[in-house]
C-alpha cells in the first residue's frame, strides 16, 4: 500500500513531532483496521508528554498518543463477525491477553499483559488508521455521532469508578473533582438513581457546571488558614459539608477523581462509618492518609483504574439513551494537525476547559 499513515508522534518528553508512518497491516484473523474520526485528550496522554512516566510506565521510545477514540471500520480478519466495513465504531484502547487468571475473572483491567494505546510501549490513536482487535470495537447506534464515540472512553472510566463504588439507588454519593471524570461520575451515579450526588471543587465555574450537569448539589471548600494543620481542616471541611448538606454521618460513597492530598483526606473523614470510599485520581504518588481514621469507621477502601467486562457497552447505552449528554463536556475542537495547540491548551488545565477533541486525518 502506497498510502501512509500521519501520526501524532511523541518522541521525548515535551518533543512531539508528526511522522508519515506505514499504514498497520492486519496481523490476526480477529483484528481490525479503524480509520480515526475523533479522539479525546486524556490527562495521562499530557502527562507523557510533559515528564515521560506515569507510575512503571515510562518512555523510552517514541510512541503515538491518543486512546480515546472512535472512528469508521475500513478493514477486517477473515474471523470478524461483530463489526464490518463501514461500521462507526467506538475503541476500547486496551486489548487484554484474555487468558489469565484476572481476565478469566472479567478484571481484565489487572491484566499484567495489557496492550493499551499511549501506555510506553505501544502508540496510541492519534493516527489516521489504528489497529486493534474486532471485540474491543463497539458499534455505534445510528444517531450517535463520532464525537460522542470518542467520549464513551471517560464515561466508561466513571462507570467501571462507579462500579467498583457499588453505586446503588437511593445512596447518596459525594464526588470530589467536576473535571470530566468527576463530571461523568456524578452523572453516571444520577443516572443509577442515587437520591442525592454532591460534586466538589476548588474552581466556582467547575462547581456551578457540575450543578447543571449532573450533581444535586455542589461545594467549593473554603480556603485553608495559613497556619492550620492540614489534617485538622480536612476534618473541618468535612464536617461543613456534613452540615451544609445534611448528610448526617456522612454519604454511602466517596469517589475520589482529583488525586489532590486535602481531597483525599477530607473524603476520608466525610465518608459514614462502614460507607465506602473509592480513590480513582492519581496525583503525588504519596500522600498523607488518615488511616486510623479508616480503621475506626470501618471504611471499605478500593482503587480503581480503567474498566472491566460491561463497562464500554454500559457506556455506549448511557450515552445513546441520552441519559449522558457527553457533547456538553466538548470545550473546545482541533483539527488533527493543530493536535500539539490542543495538547498544550489541555496543559495551561484553564478553568474554562472541560473537555478537548482532536479531528482524524481526512481522506
Amino acid at each position: 500500500m502506497s498510502e501512509t499513515n500521519r501520526s501524532f508522534v511523541l518522541r521525548a518528553v515535551k518533543d512531539v513531532v508528526f511522522e508519515d508512518r506505514s499504514v498497520p497491516p492486519l496481523k490476526d484473523p480477529w483484528d481490525v483496521r479503524i480509520h480515526v474520526a475523533q479522539t479525546g485528550i486524556c490527562g495521562s496522554d499530557v502527562h507523557y508528554w510533559q515528564r515521560g512516566r506515569i507510575g512503571d510506565f515510562i518512555l523510552r521510545s517514541p510512541i503515538v498518543l491518543g486512546h480515546e477514540s472512535s472512528g469508521t471500520v475500513v478493514e477486517v480478519g477473515s474471523a470478524v463477525k461483530n463489526v464490518k466495513v463501514g461500521d462507526r465504531v467506538a475503541v476500547e484502547p486496551g486489548v487484554p491477553c484474555r487468558h489469565c487468571n484476572y481476565c478469566r475473572s472479567g478484571s481484565y483491567n489487572l491484566c499484567p499483559d495489557t496492550v493499551f494505546a499511549a501506555t510506553p510501549p505501544h502508540d496510541g490513536t492519534l493516527s489516521k488508521y489504528y489497529r486493534t482487535q474486532a471485540d474491543f470495537c463497539y458499534p455505534l447506534p445510528e444517531h450517535m455521532d463520532l464525537e460522542e464515540g470518542a467520549l464513551v472512553e471517560p464515561v466508561a472510566v466513571a462507570v467501571q469508578i462507579t462500579k467498583v463504588g457499588k453505586v446503588k439507588p437511593n445512596q447518596t454519593v459525594v464526588v470530589f473533582g467536576c473535571g470530566p471524570i468527576g463530571l461523568l461520575c456524578q452523572a453516571v451515579s444520577k443516572a443509577y438513581a442515587a437520591k442525592k450526588v454532591i460534586g466538589v471543587d476548588i474552581s466556582q465555574s467547575r462547581a456551578e457546571f457540575a450543578r447543571s450537569f449532573g450533581a444535586d448539589g455542589v461545594f467549593v471548600p473554603p480556603i485553608k488558614p495559613e497556619d492550620g494543620d492540614d489534617n485538622a481542616w480536612s476534618e473541618e471541611v468535612a464536617r461543613m459539608m456534613k452540615k451544609w448538606f445534611d448528610l448526617g454521618e456522612g454519604p454511602d460513597v466517596v469517589l475520589e477523581a482529583t488525586g489532590a492530598q486535602a481531597c483525599i483526606q477530607t473524603g476520608v473523614h466525610l465518608t459514614k462509618k462502614g460507607g465506602m470510599y473509592v480513590q480513582a485520581g492519581m496525583g503525588k504518588e504519596n500522600v498523607n492518609f488518615p488511616i486510623t481514621t479508616a480503621c475506626i469507621r470501618d471504611l471499605t477502601i478500593r482503587g480503581s483504574i480503567r474498566y472491566t467486562t460491561g463497562c464500554y457497552p454500559t457506556a455506549v447505552d448511557l450515552i445513546a439513551s441520552g441519559k449522558i449528554d457527553v457533547k456538553r463536556l466538548i470545550t473546545n475542537r482541533y483539527t488533527f494537525e493543530q493536535a500539539e495547540d490542543a495538547f498544550e491548551l489541555v496543559r495551561q488545565g484553564k478553568e474554562s476547559v472541560i473537555k478537548v477533541i482532536i479531528g482524524g486525518v481526512a481522506d
